[in-house]
Parts: C-alpha cells; sequence; structure tokens
C-alpha cells in the first residue's frame, strides 16, 4: 500500500467564489470562514466569494483567503476519514499544510498569514521588485546566470523550483528584466513577467522575515502528526522550534517543490491529494513524475466522489 500526501496550494490559486460549495453544504467548512471573518475582524468570507478579484489579488488578502478555503476543504474531506501520511504546502501553503499536521491552530495560521502579506507587501516599496517564470532552463544554468547579474549590482535569484524546466526567478525590477532578456543565451526558451506586488522569496524580503519572526515567537508550536516536509530543505521536519525557524527562512528563501515532490516519491508517497482552490501542484507533480496519483479536492463534488 502506496503512501498518502497532502499538499496545498500558495499564492496565485485564488478565485473568487472558491470554496463556497463546501461553506453552504458543510456546517464544519462554514465553521472556518466564520472564525476567518471572527480572528480577522473583517468579512473575508465576503471577499472570497463576492469579491471584487482586485481587492482578493491583494497579499494581504490572498493569504488569508487561500489558507482559509484549503482549510475548509481539509475539514470536508476528514469527514470521510482520509488522512495523509505526510504534508507539504507550496509557499503560503506551508501555513495550510502546518494546520493540517496540528502543528498551529487555525486561528494563529489565518492571523499570522494576514501579517505576513503585509509584511511582504511592505518589505519592497511597490514597482520596485518583481517575479517571472523561466521556461526550459537548467538550474543550474539560471543559479550562474542570476549570480552574474547579482554581482553586476541588480539583485535577482531564484525563488521557486517548481518542476522541471519551470523556475520563477525574483529581485530587483532591473535584474528580472535582464534575466528575461537573456534566458536564451543559457538555453531557456523564455521568461514570462508575473504579475506580483513584491519580489517574494529573495533576499529582499529580509525585512519582512525579521517581522514575521517576531510574530511567530508568539504562537504556540505543536509536534506534527505526520512529517512536514518544507520548503527551505525539501526534507521532513517533526522538531517544532525547527519549523518556525525555517518559516522565517522561507520568506527569503528559494521554493524548493520540485526537490520536495521528489523528497515524498522516494518515501514511498504514491498519491498526492491538492487541497483548496485550483489544480496548479497537480499540474506541477504530472510535470514531476508521471506515475503518481493525483487528486484534486477543489469542490463539494471532489470531495464526495473523488474517493
Amino acid at each position: 500500500m502506496g503512501k498518502i500526501a497532502f499538499v496545498f496550494p500558495g499564492q496565485g490559486a485564488q478565485a473568487v467564489g472558491m470554496g463556497k460549495d463546501v461553506y453552504d453544504a458543510l456546517p464544519h467548512s462554514r465553521a472556518v470562514f466564520e472564525k476567518g471573518d471572527e480572528v480577522l475582524g473583517f468579512p473575508l468570507s465576503r471577499l472570497v466569494f463576492e469579491g471584487p478579484d482586485s481587492d482578493l489579488k491583494q497579499t494581504v488578502n490572498t493569504q488569508p483567503a487561500l489558507v482559509t478555503t484549503s482549510v475548509a476543504y481539509l475539514e470536508a474531506l476528514r469527514e470521510h476519514g482520509v488522512n495523509p501520511d505526510y504534508v507539504a504546502g507550496h509557499s503560503l501553503g506551508e501555513y495550510s499544510a502546518l494546520v493540517a499536521a496540528g502543528v498551529l491552530s487555525y486561528e494563529d495560521a489565518v492571523s499570522l498569514v494576514r501579517l505576513r502579506g503585509r509584511f511582504m507587501e511592505e518589505a519592497v516599496p511597490g514597482g520596485q521588485g518583481a517575479m517571472a517564470a523561466v521556461l526550459g532552463a537548467e538550474r543550474e544554468a539560471l543559479t550562474e546566470l542570476c549570480r552574474q547579474i547579482s554581482d553586476a549590482g541588480h539583485v535577482v535569484e531564484l525563488a521557486n523550483v517548481n518542476c522541471p524546466g519551470q523556475i520563477v526567478v525574483s529581485g530587483s525590477k532591473a535584474g528580472v528584466e535582464e534575466v528575461v532578456q537573456r534566458v536564451k543565451e543559457i538555453g531557456g526558451k523564455r521568461a514570462i513577467p508575473l504579475e506580483v506586488s513584491g519580489p517574494f522569496h529573495s533576499s529582499l524580503m529580509k525585512e519582512a522575515a525579521e517581522r514575521l519572526a517576531v510574530e511567530l515567537g508568539k504562537v504556540t508550536f505543536n509536534t506534527p502528526s505526520v512529517p512536514v516536509i518544507v520548503n527551505v530543505n525539501a526534507t521532513a521536519v517533526t522538531e517544532p522550534d525547527e519549523i518556525r525557524e525555517l518559516l522565517v527562512r522561507q520568506v527569503f528563501s528559494p521554493v524548493l517543490w520540485q526537490d520536495s515532490i521528489e523528497w515524498l516519491i522516494a518515501a514511498g508517497v504514491d498519491t498526492f491529494v491538492e487541497i483548496g482552490s485550483g489544480n496548479v501542484l497537480a499540474g506541477l507533480i504530472r510535470k514531476i513524475d508521471k506515475t503518481v496519483k493525483v487528486v484534486n479536492i477543489n469542490s463539494l463534488e471532489s470531495v464526495q466522489t473523488g474517493w
């Protein structure tokens, strides 16, 4: 019998109306949204269900909205008695994974990611940072190109190692633009600038990480019920204080998603369950390994029939 990993999406997976079906149908899922409204002190659920999309896309709103939606679907799935052997989340999704593993309460997680979103937005003035998705480049060659550009005075670094042939870079506007212009020099196909409000997962986020560290220090971290595969080093972590420290580093370090999935497959995982809005991670996982089973839990119907 193979093992199951629950995986949770990050920023970019949001959509107006996400989670409304389980909110309407399932009391445990509705309670998650109601608790979020109460903890944050504003009607997050209304923003999630009704928009406008422009407000939902603001990082300070996107982060609590996605965690809340993922936890609402997680509660729906738990009613079917499905439990994971491991959990992981992509960037912001790591907080949803920590709720799933019992490390953080939902209330603490949603409060933390609201602050995380604000700190990340405020770390770099608008227009000074950027991100781009690089397609078709080798990791080593792209790392070297980023080093050359950074050494010349324009910071740019690997931000997300998503799957073979898809790596996101992040940094100064000038640094990212130079990668976009030079990507074919290193054998890449192209680079696509991303619509984001800051240079996430780059060293330019260190101020945000320092502010977040203060808030993380105020919150109780429990021993996880199952191992958490963390973004920073793509290995299983079970020590609460180490998880807390790695969440600080995660803000300015690359998300090693491909490495994390490869670690899980090597550990015997043959079924990945993506829980929350969209199906971005399912697509990435299939590009990493076509032989594993991928299930999407992103609607009431999928909760009821996905198993």
